[in-house]
C-alpha cells in the first residue's frame, strides 16, 4: 500500500464508504493519515445522579429501573429508558438505536458517559456511550479520539480505518533534518503522527501536538516567507489614476457619514500602495464592526475607476448576498455594474456571469473561494479583496496569475491577533490597523452569569424580541460521541419552544446540515422570519444582522476569549443597544478570570492578548478553541510558542529545508 494509493485500498473501506469520506476531503491513504483527531475524551470518576452538573460531559453509574422503550418518529427513531442510583434518577435517550432493546435490562448496572440536561423537572442525558463497570475501570486510563465527522462517517470508522494504516505511518519520513529537530526538541515526526491518533498517555500527546503545530507553522511561514520575496519583484499593471482618485473623494463625501480617522489612514494607506507601481498585498486588520468593508467599497470604486475590475471574496453564500445587495446600492448612482456569483446559481446564470466579466461588461463580481477557483475569466481583474478564511497561499497567487496580470490584493481580518504575533504571520503583508468604531454604535453590554440566571435571560430575550429585535444563543460544539452536537442544539431549541410558544419564533443552526439548508435558515434570520436562532459557532463569521441584539452563549467556559469576541461582535452592529450574555457552568475561579475579561472590555486587542497570556500550556480535553482557518491543528494562542520557534528556525535554516 502506498500513500497516493486511494481509501478503497484500506481493509473494511468499500467504494460507498469511499464515497462519504471524500465528504471530509479523504480520499487517499495519505489524506487519512493526515485527518487529525478534534479532540480527546477521557473517562473520570462516576459522580452521583443528584450532584452531576449540568451541560458538563460526566459519568453516572446507576441501575436500570425500567423497560426499554422504542418509539418511531417522523425523522428519527427514539430509545429511551430511566436508571437511578440511590441518589436521584435520569433519562436515557438514544436516537436511531433500536438495536439497544436487547442490549439493557431492568436490574443491570451499567456506567453512562454523557451531557445531562434538565427538560422541565426531568434530568436528561441524550445519546450517552454506556460501559459495564468493569469494563469502564478499563476506560479511566484511555484517551478516546474524536475525529471531524460528516453524514455517513463515524467515529468508529475512522478510527478502524487509521488502526489499518498504522504500520505505514511508523515509516513515515521526517520533512526536516535531524540536525533542525535535535536543536528545537522536537518529536521524531513519525511518532508524533502515531500519537497524536494513539496517544499513550497526556504527556505523549502534548510532544506530538508541538511537534505537529511546529511543522504547520514552519511550512505556513516558509510561504510567508516566499510570497515576501515575490513581493519585492511584482510590479504592477494595475495602477490608479488621478481622476479615479478625484472621483472617490466624491464618492466619499456622498456617504451619509464620514468615515473614521483609522479608515480614512487605511483609504490613503490603500491609494499609496495602487499608485506605487508594485503589486499591493495589504491587510487591513481590525476589530469586529470597525467598518473594514467601507474601506474594501472605497478600493473596489477607485479599481474600477480606473478602467479595471473588482472581486470580493467572502466566507458564505449569505454574506456574498449581503455585500451585493449593499455594494451594489452603493454603486448603482455611478453607472457600476455588480454581479454576485455562488456556487448555488444555475449553469446559466454563472454562464452570464462569466461571459459578462469577460468581456469587461461587469465591474465588480461578489462571491465564495469559487472566483478564482472556477472557469472565471477577466478582463482585466486589478484588486482582489478577501478575509483571512480565504488567505492566499502560493497555489492561489498562481491561479490568479493564470488569470492575467497579477492584481493587487486586500485582505481582511477581524481576528484579534496581537501584534507580535500578527508581524510574524503576516509578514508579506503590509498592515493597516483600524482602532476604532464608526459612530452611532453603542457598546455591547456584557454580563457573566451562573445556570440560575437562565430563566430570567430567557425572559430578557422574549422582551428584547417584543421590541422587534432578534436574539442568538449559542451551543459550544459538544463531540461526545456521534450525534450530540446536533441532538444538542435541536434539543435546545426544542426546549425554548416549549418555553415560548409560538412566540418568539425559535429556529436552530449546525454544522451538520446541507449548506443550502444553512443558508436557507440564515437568510430567513436575516429577513426576521426567525426571532431566536439557536446555533452552534457555525454563526461565527458570515452573517451581519443589525436588527440582532442579543448574544448568549452557553458553556462560555469552553471557548477561547477570541472566539468569544468574535461570537459577541455577531450583535451591536446597528444603533440599538446589544447586550451579551456568557453563561459559566463551572465557575471555577480561573473561568471566573477569564471571563471577567470580556465582561469588562470590548476591545479586541486587549482581549486576544489576555487570552494569550491566560491560555497556559492548553487544555488538550476541551473544544478546540481558536477558531483559526489557517491551521489544521495549530492555534496561534496555544501554541504561541512554536510560532515564535518556527520563525527562528526559518531564519535560521532557510525556505528550503523541508524534503519531498
Amino acid at each position: 500500500m502506498q500513500l497516493t494509493d486511494p481509501v478503497t485500498s484500506i481493509r473494511g473501506i468499500g467504494e460507498k464508504t469511499a464515497l462519504s469520506f471524500r465528504k471530509l476531503n479523504i480520499q487517499t491513504v495519505k489524506d487519512l493519515i493526515d485527518t487529525y483527531p478534534r479532540r480527546y475524551l477521557g473517562y473520570s470518576a462516576p459522580v452521583p445522579i443528584a450532584e452531576a452538573p449540568e451541560m458538563e460531559r460526566v459519568t453516572i453509574q446507576a441501575v436500570v429501573c425500567t423497560y426499554v422503550k422504542v418509539q418511531k418518529g417522523p425523522r428519527y427513531t427514539i430509545t429511551t429508558l430511566s436508571a437511578e442510583d440511590g441518589s436521584g434518577s435520569v433519562e436515557l435517550v438514544w436516537f436511531n438505536s433500536p438495536y439497544l432493546r436487547s442490549t439493557f435490562h431492568k436490574g443491570d448496572t451499567f456506567c453512562f458517559t454523557g451531557v445531562l440536561r434538565r427538560k422541565g423537572r426531568r434530568r436528561v442525558m441524550e445519546h450517552p456511550e454506556y460501559f459495564t463497570p468493569y469494563k469502564y475501570q478499563d476506560m479511566r486510563s484511555v484517551l478516546q479520539p474524536i475525529y471531524p465527522l460528516t453524514a455517513g462517517v463515524t467515529n468508529n470508522q475512522l478510527r478502524k480505518a487509521v488502526h489499518e494504516v498504522q504500520p505505514m505511518i511508523r515509516t513515515l519520513p521526517d520533512p526536516l533534518p535531524g540536525e533542525l529537530c535535535a536543536e528545537y526538541e522536537l518529536m521524531p515526526y513519525s511518532r508524533a503522527v502515531e500519537s497524536i491518533h494513539f496517544p499513550k498517555d497526556e504527556n505523549m500527546l502534548r510532544q506530538a501536538v508541538r511537534r505537529l503545530a511546529f511543522d504547520e507553522f514552519y511550512r505556513f511561514l516558509c510561504d510567508v516567507q516566499k510570497m515576501r520575496e515575490e513581493n519585492v519583484r511584482m510590479t504592477s499593471s494595475h495602477r490608479i489614476k488621478d481622476e479615479a482618485v478625484s472621483k472617490l473623494q466624491g464618492f466619499l463625501a456622498g456617504l451619509p457619514y464620514e468615515l473614521t480617522e483609522g479608515q480614512k489612514e487605511a483609504v490613503n494607506d490603500v491609494l499609496r500602495d495602487m499608485s506605487g507601481g508594485m503589486v499591493m498585498n495589504r491587510l487591513i486588520q481590525g476589530d469586529v464592526g470597525c467598518g473594514k468593508t467601507m474601506v474594501a467599497a472605497a478600493s473596489l470604486f477607485v479599481t474600477v475607476m480606473s478602467g479595471f475590475q473588482g472581486a470580493l471574496m467572502v466566507p458564505t453564500e449569505v454574506l456574498a448576498m449581503q455585500h451585493y445587495k449593499d455594494l451594489e446600492q452603493l454603486f448603482r448612482p455611478y453607472g457600476l455594474r455588480i454581479a454576485l456569483l455562488t456556487g448555488s446559481m444555475s449553469v446559466r446564470e454563472k454562464r452570464e456571469i462569466y461571459e459578462g466579466l469577460k468581456k469587461g461588461e461587469i465591474h465588480v463580481v461578489i462571491g465564495t473561494h469559487a472566483l478564482i477557483q472556477e472557469r472565471v475569466e477577466y478582463a482585466s481583474l486589478g484588486l482582489v479583496v478577501t478575509d483571512e478564511q480565504h488567505r492566499f497561499g502560493v497555489r492561489q497567487r498562481e491561479l490568479l496569475a493564470e488569470k492575467g496580470d497579477l492584481p493587487h490584493v486586500l485582505v481582511m481580518s477581524a481576528t484579534p491577533i496581537p501584534r507580535t504575533l500578527a508581524i510574524i504571520l503576516y509578514a508579506d503583508l503590509d498592515i493597516s490597523l483600524i482602532r476604532e468604531l464608526p459612530g452611532g454604535r453603542k457598546k455591547i453590554l456584557n454580563c457573566v452569569v451562573g445556570t440560575d440566571y437562565r430563566p430570567t435571560a430567557y425572559q430578557f430575550i422574549r422582551k428584547e424580541v417584543e421590541k422587534g429585535h432578534q436574539a442568538y444563543v449559542i451551543c459550544p460544539k459538544v463531540e461526545d460521541s456521534e450525534g450530540v452536537e446536533l441532538e444538542n442544539v435541536v434539543s435546545y431549541a426544542e426546549s425554548l419552544h416549549e418555553i415560548y410558544g409560538e412566540r418568539p419564533r425559535v429556529s436552530c443552526l449546525h454544522g451538520r446540515m446541507k449548506e443550502a439548508e444553512k443558508q436557507k435558515i440564515l437568510q430567513a434570520f436575516q429577513d426576521r422570519e426567525i426571532d431566536v436562532l439557536v446555533s452552534t459557532t457555525v454563526i461565527e463569521v458570515g452573517i451581519n444582522n443589525p436588527n440582532a441584539t442579543v448574544m448568549m452563549i452557553e458553556n462560555a467556559e469552553r471557548f477561547g476569549l477570541a472566539q468569544l469576541h468574535q461570537l459577541r461582535g455577531r450583535v451591536g452592529r446597528g444603533s440599538d443597544q446589544s447586550y451579551c450574555i456568557m453563561i459559566n457552568v463551572n465557575r471555577t475561579e480561573e473561568s471566573k478570570e477569564r471571563l471577567s475579561v470580556l465582561e469588562e472590555s470590548n476591545d479586541g486587542f486587549h482581549i486576544a492578548a489576555e487570552d494569550l497570556r491566560l491560555r497556559g500550556p492548553g487544555d488538550f480535553f476541551g473544544v478546540r478553541q481558536s477558531g483559526d482557518i489557517m491551521f489544521r491543528l495549530a492555534d496561534i494562542y496555544q501554541h504561541a510558542d512554536m510560532l515564535r520557534m518556527a520563525q527562528d528556525a526559518v531564519l535560521k535554516y532557510g525556505i528550503g529545508t523541508e524534503r519531498g
